[in-house]
């Protein structure tokens, strides 16, 4: 195919683009009705933190959408914001900045391809199937040249897939890993059935959080969909605002993201709600996937001793268990996950940077960074909570 045929546009809103195009791009395989791959990168997530202002001016976060056009066909998008800092990354590029402009550098802006606030993995390289070679090719091209005659520093794509890692890697684009704890589903059948594969000393714990959460004199309860009502939205705000202030200094999302997401997302949300007193104390937003429940934010009015534990990892694997999801990434960070079920998974990124001297210090902190990462990951695994047969022992 001849790739000089295709077109790049950068496009400052999403209102540019028709909802099914980009879609067709982001998420062909829902097009049998079912739940996208990732819910991140749909239109409506996309869009609903556009119009609600947690993304645009004033936010760090400008949108710059790429899309390639084959005769006037869209075949590829990419979610891509100029950016004034790195806040809401979650792969950490803080030391980068520092150090180059110790060197008399100007780090920012940057560009970014990802999805804002949100490690979870998934496709950022957006095309349609029958031109997934192609059009990754020219979105890349096109991103780099973007940054490139714009003096911009750097190019960063962050939680793409390890495929994209190792394409992205064949066209000039500086890999990097990092890891989380996602929980797979191993056939367990129920989450007696994934009890039971735990040691003694990790199962007798869980079921000791979980009677300890199930204790704090109230109701836990999962909504999906329209059971999802406004008013759970004010008690979640609450909830958000006081992790976000604990964390970031000020949330991310606005409140209006929320007003939306009972609009447009309900579908794709399982919110956990601890209830006490007639008042929500406590809860979990998840995004479910078609094969991955992801889990995003937790927050409290009130605290209750493994609370927190329950909303978020254990509710999740009952979630995913009793609606045939095989995995949950329950966010960034977190090594108790481990003692929980969940395994140290690697993540992927691509990175681009202009000048040439810090490109190549870049390149050899990554190597070496590549190395320990994997070296944690195959320790971490061997710590595993799961239980090895010969020493297992007797309860």
């Amino acid at each position: 195919m001849d790739q000089a045929q295709i077109e790049i546009h950068v496009l400052n809103s999403l209102a540019q683009i028709a909802p099914e195009d980009w879609d067709a791009c982001a998420c062909p395989e829902a097009a049998d009705g079912g739940a996208p791959d990732d819910p991140f990168t749909t239109y409506r997530f996309l869009k609903a933190l556009e119009d609600s202002g947690s993304v645009g001016t004033g936010t760090g976060w400008q949108p710059h959408y790429l899309a390639a056009h084959l005769d006037g066909e869209l075949i590829a998008v990419a979610p891509m914001y100029l950016k004034s800092h790195s806040q809401g990354e979650y792969i950490f590029d803080h030391n980068w900045a520092h150090a180059y402009e110790r060197a008399g550098g100007r780090y920012y802006p940057k560009l970014q391809i990802a999805v804002p606030f949100t490690p979870a993995t998934g496709r950022r390289f957006l095309v349609r199937p029958e031109y997934r070679e192609v059009g990754m090719s020219a979105l890349v091209q096109g991103a780099v040249q973007l940054a490139d005659n714009n003096e911009v520093s750097s190019l960063h794509v962050t939680f793409c897939t390890a495929d994209e890692a190792d394409a992205g890697e064949q066209m000039g684009l500086m890999p990097r890993s990092t890891q989380q704890f996602h929980w797979l589903d191993q056939g367990f059948g129920d989450f007696d059935g994934f009890l039971a594969s735990l040691s003694s000393r990790k199962r007798k714990n869980i079921r000791k959080e979980r009677a300890q959460a199930n204790a704090f004199g109230g109701t836990i309860r999962t909504y999906t969909g329209d059971e999802i009502q406004p008013e759970h939205w004010d008690a979640f705000w609450e909830f958000y605002q006081d992790t976000g202030a604990r964390k970031w200094g000020s949330p991310y999302l606005t409140r209006r993201f929320f007003t939306l997401a009972q609009e447009s997302l309900r579908g794709d949300i399982a919110l956990v709600l601890a209830e006490r007193e007639g008042n929500y104390v406590a809860g979990a937003l998840n995004f479910i996937g078609r094969k991955t429940l992801f889990g995003r934010y937790w927050g409290c009015v009130e605290h209750h001793p493994c609370l927190h534990f329950e909303l978020c990892y254990y509710r999740a694997i009952d979630f995913a268990l009793e609606n045939g999801l095989p995995r949950v990434e329950a966010g960034a960070q977190g090594e108790h996950k481990l003692a929980r079920g969940y395994l140290p998974c690697e993540t992927h990124s691509l990175h681009w940077v202009g000048n040439p001297g810090f490109a190549r210090a870049i390149k050899d902190y990554l190597d070496a960074e590549r190395e320990a990462v994997a070296e944690e990951i195959e320790i971490l695994t061997e710590y595993g909570p799961f239980r090895k047969i010969e020493v297992e022992e007797q309860e």
